[in-house]
């Protein structure tokens, strides 16, 4: 396929905007229909700017006008939507530094300020005393410039202005102003996944579950209530008669006799001295309370027996005789609660109100929450927690004013709430859990890694900046790009590239090797069997870079915009696998020649192997038939799992025959879910990768530890439900017969099956047969 017949269509921008128009003109939450018009905005710039030819999706400059390193703002799936992320209206730090500066409130005027001696003493401050905050890594721009002048490289200062004044007056180029400067991570390498002020911020969005709040003044307030009209409805009954009720309650409660009135003749008694009178008062304090208590609706509803007993009693009050119904169904409710709970006082109703008030005084969710945001309010906001231990206390004595009873414990869903903020070296949060994925991980990474290649600057100041320039450039969404295109790196970007000549090529590299080796053991260790997610392979590439590895980090591709060729990276990726892999376990079991593999250098050779190792691929979606000559690709370059070994000398502290184990616990439970799944594919596409994870930890153990885990592996399968087996077992049959000398690819096991995530005609696990 030719270069020039590739485009996109407007078919997925129209769809997504008639989703942002269906949710923002129908939702019934104000919040979500508020949002929703905000991408209906967002999606009819795309289709407009598609329609005018002013957007060119697929290409890495999507903007007509703006340059590459313009931070474009992007919608799903990766599409621009014309505008600068940037641009936009005048921030409240931009309106204030003109109004201070008494120049106009634009940026072409705030641009022009920065550079004058005035602006640029107050970029020198924030140079020096780092209370700024870089947002995107546009606003970088103007501090390299004050650093470059400070540092007496005119020429340089001047061709960055020459770069970026062309857009002065639309994009912020000047950073913002905090209190004070973020805490330095480096020489301790410790992350957080979220700040003070944002894990403050998640926790006071916390509202009343409204349920459980009902049902706290069900028993707290209607509950007793309705205990005082029973009781007052018994003082109709005569003595004899209520005791007589009370002996035959008791004598049904025990199976002695079967009937079900307990108090006979309630609503023939005659009334006793005041019993109206107290019964209105009853009434006045029950519409007192409908007012204040309104969250518990079940004593409105006609058939429940507080109504009931209210309705009556209303009758009884106003000096109207009970209608025969309304005479039976108070028998009844009379009658079925003193069954059900007993006699109000009695030492079984008693016994029970006391139960249900102990649970109605254990303090809620939103009640302990808001005494942790009080306690986080005095906080520094944007920094991370070095312990978390004092922040999770049990309630003081002195926070007990707030609902919640002094000495009570922080339930786990608030604790992992607030660990969101711990700091601490990335290998401690994914013991405790607060990093949970490898996407989590990734997110995290980039705090890592800024501080780790920004080490290779020697000035101080120099060196923070760069670092905040990594950090908000890791934050640019990806681009959605055709014919191999390349996202935009870091270097490019005009201010990075202004200050490269005072980047050290010595300082850091050590450094940047161990970060790398510490990263790739991380990854396996932490998630085995799972994918490494593009977002983490660039910043195992950044690393790998700063300690100079020469090494052929690969991205997951999309199988809905794949163009059938592959970088030539993939070939040198698949070379170095050959390099682990040949004469492996690996090697047999997916049928790969890795010596015909060391002579792929050219990237259409490889593509070919990758089409003819595929197979059929006709008789299903192109997507699919997409994703089967990429998944060989995978299986060829192993997905960077040969490079974390070589050359970069990943090693697992706990051995390659322990993660080989734990990567095949990720087949099972994976393989799990896929019965009953009525769309199963994206799970078995995942088991099929946790698999190849599972060979591959398993082609770099001996012999005799390949024979233990693959015993392990058998027993470790028959735990699990008999879907689980049944689907497994055409799996490892295949694992057995390679071990033994066997082929998957020559008949000669007729009940063993290659597990691969992608098929054309429909994937065989999906039956499981």
């Amino acid at each position: 396929m030719n270069r020039e017949e590739v485009h996109v269509g407007t078919g997925y921008p129209s769809w997504q905007l008639a989703k942002a128009f269906t949710t923002a003109s129908s939702h019934e939450d104000p919040a979500t229909r508020r949002r929703a018009e905000e991408r209906l905005h967002r999606w009819e710039q795309v289709v407009r700017g598609m329609a005018a030819g002013t957007l060119t999706i697929g290409s890495r400059t999507p903007v007509a006008g703006l340059p590459a390193w313009v931070t474009p703002e992007v919608v799903r799936g990766g599409f621009a939507t014309g505008e600068a992320a940037a641009g936009g209206p005048l921030l409240p730090h931009e309106i204030a530094t003109a109004r201070g500066a008494g120049v106009p409130a634009d940026r072409h005027a705030l641009f022009r300020h920065h550079l004058t001696d005035a602006g640029l003493a107050e970029l020198y401050a924030l140079l020096d005393g780092g209370a700024y905050e870089v947002a995107l890594p546009e606003e970088a721009a103007l501090l390299t410039v004050a650093w470059l002048l400070r540092s007496g490289d005119r020429d340089a200062a001047l061709t960055l202005l020459e770069q970026i004044h062309p857009f002065a007056d639309r994009l912020r180029f000047a950073p913002r102003p905090v209190a004070a400067p973020p805490p330095s991570s480096a020489g301790d390498a410790v992350v957080h996944r979220e700040t003070v002020g944002e894990v403050h911020a998640a926790l006071d969005r916390r509202r009343p579950h409204r349920a459980i709040t009902a049902m706290n003044e069900a028993l707290t307030v209607w509950n007793p209530f309705a205990d005082e009209l029973l009781a007052h409805w018994l003082k109709t009954v005569e003595s004899d008669r209520f005791m007589a009720g009370q002996v035959e309650s008791h004598r049904f409660a025990t199976g002695q006799v079967q009937s079900r009135r307990v108090t006979a003749g309630l609503v023939g008694a005659v009334d006793p001295d005041g019993w109206r009178e107290r019964g209105a008062d009853l009434l006045a304090r029950y519409r007192r309370l409908a007012v204040v208590h309104t969250l518990c609706t079940k004593h409105r509803r006609p058939k429940e027996n507080l109504t009931i007993l209210r309705t009556a009693l209303e009758e009884r009050v106003a000096g109207r005789d009970l209608t025969p119904r309304l005479r039976g169904l108070l028998q009844h409710a009379v009658d079925s609660m003193v069954r059900r709970r007993g006699v109000p006082g009695s030492p079984e109703h008693t016994t029970l109100r006391e139960a249900q008030a102990i649970t109605a005084a254990r303090p809620t969710l939103h009640a302990l929450a808001q005494v942790l945001v009080a306690r986080l309010a005095d906080l520094p906001p944007d920094a991370g927690l070095p312990s978390v231990d004092e922040t999770v206390a049990p309630v003081t004595e002195e926070e007990a004013r707030t609902g919640a009873a002094a000495g009570s414990e922080i339930p786990d869903p608030l604790r992992r709430v607030v660990e969101r903020a711990l700091s601490a070296p990335i290998a401690t949060l994914v013991e405790r859990g607060v990093v949970p994925s490898a996407e989590v991980l990734a997110e995290l990474v980039p705090q890592l890694v800024a501080v780790t290649t920004a080490e290779a600057y020697e000035d101080a100041a120099l060196r923070a900046l760069m670092a905040a320039v990594y950090r908000a450039f890791r934050n640019r969404r990806s681009l959605l790009l055709l014919n191999l295109e390349h996202q935009v790196r870091l270097e490019e970007l005009p201010w990075v590239a202004a200050v490269t000549r005072y980047r050290s090529t010595t300082k850091g590299g050590g450094q940047a090797r161990v970060a790398l080796v510490r990263l790739g053991e991380l990854a396996l260790q932490g998630f085995p069997g799972t994918v490494l997610p593009n977002p983490l392979i660039q910043e195992l590439s950044a690393l790998a870079r700063q300690a100079g590895v020469d090494v052929p980090f690969t991205e997951e591709l999309a199988a809905d915009i794949f163009m059938g060729a592959f970088s030539p990276k993939f070939g040198r990726a698949a070379r170095l696998a050959a390099d682990v892999l040949e004469g492996t376990l690996y090697e047999r079991y997916y049928g790969i020649d890795y010596a015909a593999v060391r002579g792929l250098a050219d990237p259409d050779r490889f593509a070919a192997v990758c089409r003819g190792r595929a197979g059929d691929r006709t008789g299903g979606s192109w997507v699919a038939a997409n994703g089967m000559m990429i998944e060989q690709a995978q299986i060829l370059t192993t997905h960077n799992l040969a490079a974390l070994v070589h050359p970069i000398g990943v090693y697992p502290s706990g051995g390659w025959p322990e993660l080989a184990r734990r990567a095949f616990t990720t087949v099972c439970r994976l393989v799990t879910r896929i019965h009953g799944n009525p769309r199963p594919l994206t799970t078995i596409k995942d088991a099929a990768y946790a698999w190849r994870q599972t060979l591959f930890f398993l082609s770099l153990c001996g012999l005799e530890d390949q024979i233990a885990v693959i015993a392990w592996i058998q027993e470790e399968t028959r735990r699990h439900p008999e879907h689980v087996v049944r689907r497994l077992a055409p799996v490892l049959t295949g694992l057995r017969h390679v071990l033994v000398g066997g082929s998957l690819d020559d008949g000669s096991a007729p009940n063993a099956r290659r597990l691969l995530g992608w098929s054309a005609a429909g994937h065989w696990m999906r039956s499981g047969s």
